[in-house]
């Protein structure tokens, strides 16, 4: 009887020993080790407030304040709106480590700037257009006579550089290496605005959908890329506008986006579609004493996106 009660202690101690084994840091570690590698994308949507005379505090103040926000916060990509020239050029000269892209939604200079702001060291830019919210896309400045509106948007690509030591994934005489290549769309807009501008707001984003789904592969081999869109949208999530590019609460249609937060007071968005998961959300409550550098808060999103 001894004996038996001697087996079943070691038998008992063998089992305690192998579940220790199982479940110490270093074997939770090798787990966490076999999931999918991601990319980190920082991306700010940010209304400026044009520089209007009767604006308090003035552009003159408020540009400072803008520069400090953004270093703070020193976002990868930077979809802008309402700055006129003066504010566009002003940021990118205090900003010398983006790229500004975007013009005036007039064409050139003139009014205002749907302005993309990227780090150089991080991005190339593939390809940059833009397009009216108009019954006639391609025309610039069209649409109305007052306060047109468009879209500017990027095709990027992040620079995958080997680090130090390790082995570059593209030979010295390479072909078709489109895994290592990470592309994604951004999309930049600011709606119409005004109790009367429901319908302009809804066959804006009709149009944006279109635009964005027919954009979604480069060629018939290559995968879906990640797309964003940011902007201010002048409605708020729940209309009409939003669910044409969202959908309802269970909808699975993939070409449909997603939002970054569904926030039912905010008309300023971040949404995505394809291999993309949020990180972190935040609206950006940046002020000098009290006073802030423009009548919106910034957007800030952090994404991963999965190197498929």
């Amino acid at each position: 009887m001894k004996h038996i009660h001697v087996k079943k202690r070691f038998a008992l101690i063998s089992l305690l020993f192998i579940c220790s084994v199982c479940f110490t840091p270093a074997a939770v570690g090798q787990t966490s080790m076999k999931k999918e590698a991601g990319q980190t994308l920082k991306l700010m949507t940010y209304n400026l407030k044009y520089a209007s005379p009767g604006f308090v505090p003035s552009w003159e103040v408020r540009r400072e304040m803008q520069v400090a926000l953004i270093r703070k916060y020193a976002p990868d990509i930077i979809g802008t709106q309402e700055g006129l020239k003066e504010q566009i050029d002003y940021l990118a000269d205090q900003l010398p480590e983006y790229v500004v892209i975007g013009e005036g939604r007039k064409g050139g200079d003139d009014d205002e700037h749907m302005a993309i702001f990227f780090k150089r060291e991080k991005f190339r830019l593939r390809e940059t257009q833009s397009f009216q919210l108009s019954e006639t896309p391609e025309i610039i400045g069209s649409g109305p006579e007052v306060n047109p509106r468009m879209v500017t948007w990027a095709r990027m690509a992040l620079i995958n550089r080997a680090k130090e030591g390790e082995k570059s994934a593209y030979p010295q005489d390479y072909r078709g290496h489109w895994d290592n290549n990470l592309e994604f769309y951004i999309f930049n807009t600011h709606y119409f605005n005004g109790p009367n501008a429901g319908l302009s707001r809804l066959n804006a984003s009709k149009l944006i959908l279109k635009r964005i789904n027919a954009l979604s592969r480069f060629g018939e081999w290559s995968p879906e890329r990640p797309l964003f869109l940011m902007g201010d949208f002048n409605c708020r999530p729940g209309s009409a506008p939003y669910k044409v590019l969202v959908g309802g609460k269970d909808s699975e249609d993939p070409d449909l986006l997603k939002n970054s937060f569904e926030d039912a007071g905010k008309i300023d968005w971040i949404l995505y579609k394809g291999a993309v998961k949020v990180l972190k959300y935040e609206v950006v409550d940046f002020n000098v004493n009290g006073a802030y550098p423009s009548d919106h808060k910034p957007i800030y999103v952090e994404f991963e996106v999965i190197d498929k």
